[in-house]
């Protein structure tokens, strides 16, 4: 099959590059999950939101993608929070990896194909770690295990960071125990908390290594066609992989590498230190799950979202909008009996050729706000087209559909059939008590809006 051409800004080359999978047909793609010791922000789900996007794009070109996220849940923040309530760790990740499939769920992003967590590969990890130590890219000092920067010349192609300014501590683990202020943390020896038995002492894995050793189980190879997260991840995190992968594989661990851009709150950078940090569940309560990924899909992923009370309201109308449009092009058909179940698409070139030149869900709105301009005027005529209402309504669920923008519609029965009919004559008629109170039994029935 034939499929059509799609473009990633490839962050370890720093620019825009046509897709070549390493499989024919195939896709591979890992994103960095979180660590779960508390509730999501939604920053933490704009990265979910971006990569559904790209794994539903690549779904509808007829690749067959297999798709990981991870979920870490040996960290010394689940630690401290397992201290604090007087929990097991395992208490604490259990409750909050549930907490993160309920947000997977209200935003409508697809669960991934495996959810690997740190505690299903720890022999694999402590493996590796030996691996690394045997061929020199690794040292061990008293039980703590540390990568050996200086024995990787390509360390640093992906953030192009100076890494001279960096030996000063900035961004990096300081530790007297190292041999350069850049070597990062394989393995801690600690006492405390959740830890395990390994060659070089007891203790827990650093963060680095999960990933690499996660993506070789999950795919049973040990590089993919696409590795992404936030851009806050590119150094160090995925800049670490990358030098582990290149001293055990002689490769960057995945052909692309994809970073989505921050979200700041009234234009500044989300943080706990200012206390501005926006919870998912928090968001989702107030203003919905579809209201989120819209916010989140408005903006190209590369581009910070800046998320205010005006960009919301603005957002919430247009999205209200959609549905209204939406809605009243449902109910009608409805009212004419055409069957929503089974039907074609129309032509949706356009859109996808959009959301294939690196993922611009900015401008695939635009594509299907451009269609209920056209489903809008239609439904106006007097003299309606319902095929051609027919054929908006299959190619509109298409296109939301890979968008994961999940608009729902009341499937009607005989008896709201009538109502809406009544409502209808009651509005000719000018009985406006009758009319606004059948309005109101409408739209709490999710009819209208």
């Amino acid at each position: 099959m034939k499929h059509q051409d799609v473009f990633l800004h490839n962050a370890l080359h720093d620019r825009l590059e046509l897709f070549k999978p390493i499989q024919p047909g195939k896709v591979s793609i890992y994103v960095c999950g979180p660590t779960v010791y508390n509730y999501l922000h939604i920053g933490n789900l704009r990265p979910v939101v971006v990569f559904d996007v790209l794994r539903k794009l690549f779904i509808h070109l007829g690749y067959e993608v297999r798709f990981v996220s991870n979920v870490t849940d040996i960290d010394d923040k689940i630690v401290e929070k397992a201290k604090a309530e007087h929990l097991d760790e395992k208490d604490i990740t259990t409750r909050f990896t549930e907490h993160y499939l309920t947000d997977l769920k209200n935003i409508a992003s697809m669960i991934p194909d495996a959810l690997p967590t740190v505690t299903q590969h720890i022999q694999s990890i402590i493996a590796f770690i030996q691996a690394l130590l045997d061929k020199g890219y690794a040292y061990e000092v008293e039980g703590d295990v540390y990568f050996r920067v200086s024995s990787m010349l390509t360390y640093g192609q992906l953030s192009n960071v100076n890494l001279e300014s960096l030996k000063s501590g900035s961004r990096v683990e300081v530790s007297s125990d190292k041999e350069n202020p850049l070597d990062f943390s394989l393995w801690k020896k600690v006492s405390s908390g959740l830890t395990f038995d390994a060659p070089f002492g007891r203790g827990r894995p650093g963060w680095h290594t999960e990933c690499v050793v996660m993506i070789q189980e999950s795919f049973d190879q040990t590089k993919i066609d696409i590795h992404g997260g936030g851009f806050d991840l590119k150094f160090p995190h995925h800049e670490n992989e990358i030098a582990q992968a290149q001293a055990m594989y002689q490769h960057t661990l995945a052909n692309y590498w994809l970073h989505n851009g921050f979200i700041n709150v009234d234009q500044q950078k989300m943080s706990k230190s200012l206390g501005n940090v926006v919870l998912a569940k928090d968001f989702i309560g107030q203003y919905g799950g579809p209201l989120l990924r819209y916010v989140l899909l408005a903006t190209h992923y590369r581009m910070p979202v800046n998320m205010s009370a005006a960009i919301i309201e603005n957002a919430n109308n247009e999205l209200n909008k959609m549905i209204s449009s939406y809605r009243q092009l449902t109910l009608t058909l409805q009212l004419q009996n055409i069957d929503l179940e089974n039907g074609v698409s129309g032509n949706i070139d356009r859109f996808i050729e959009v959301l294939a030149q690196d993922i611009n869900t900015a401008n695939a709105l635009t594509e299907i706000h451009s269609l209920i301009k056209q489903i809008n005027a239609d439904l106006r005529m007097a003299m309606k087209d319902y095929d051609r209402l027919t054929l908006h309504f299959f190619t509109i669920q298409q296109m939301l559909s890979i968008l994961g923008l999940s608009l729902s519609f009341t499937v009607l029965s005989l008896e709201d059939k009538a109502m809406y009919r009544k409502y209808e004559t009651a509005k000719a008629n000018k009985d406006f008590a009758t009319s606004d109170a059948l309005r109101n039994t409408l739209i709490e029935k999710k009819i209208l809006v």
